[in-house]
């Protein structure tokens, strides 16, 4: 396993490709506090994004996210990779709101699971959390190229 005293950033790379549990650790929107939280993480075509479904269950209540509401007040956070590599590194959300683009992320076949969950496309694509990291910092160049058509 590679530690954050190492930087290979081929692992690294293979892991975006292959896990999917990190925590994140955000700062407290309210509170100003560190917060770490365990989430999936999703690569939907070279763009690291992470969502949640709407609701608990198919007629659950809509489940607010704390950490949602942390990156929005405060963007950056860490990414705490904890699968086939352990290291972490500094990154930047950015919220997707653009329906087009939402109905892209959701459609895609890394998205599965979480069209499975009892919400339909269309309450996805209008509600579910759905934020695209941007690694900063000594992984930067793990960020999909826009400039490469991708």
């Amino acid at each position: 396993m590679s530690t954050s005293d190492s930087l290979d950033l081929d692992a690294t790379r293979r892991a975006l490709q292959t896990d999917m549990t990190i925590d994140i650790v955000t700062t407290g929107a309210r509170t100003g506090l560190t917060r770490t939280t365990e989430i999936w993480f999703t690569n939907v075509d070279g763009r690291v994004i992470i969502t949640g479904t709407v609701r608990n269950g198919r007629n659950g209540p809509l489940l607010p996210r704390d950490w949602l509401a942390n990156l929005l007040v405060n963007p950056e956070f860490l990414f705490c990779f904890k699968e086939s590599v352990t290291t972490q590194t500094t990154a930047r959300a950015t919220v997707i709101t653009d329906p087009d683009d939402r109905r892209t992320l959701m459609t895609a076949p890394a998205t599965r699971w979480y069209r499975e969950q009892g919400d339909t496309l269309d309450e996805l694509v209008a509600d579910a959390p759905i934020v695209e990291v941007e690694f900063t910092g000594t992984f930067g160049g793990l960020n999909r190229r826009r400039d490469a058509g991708a």
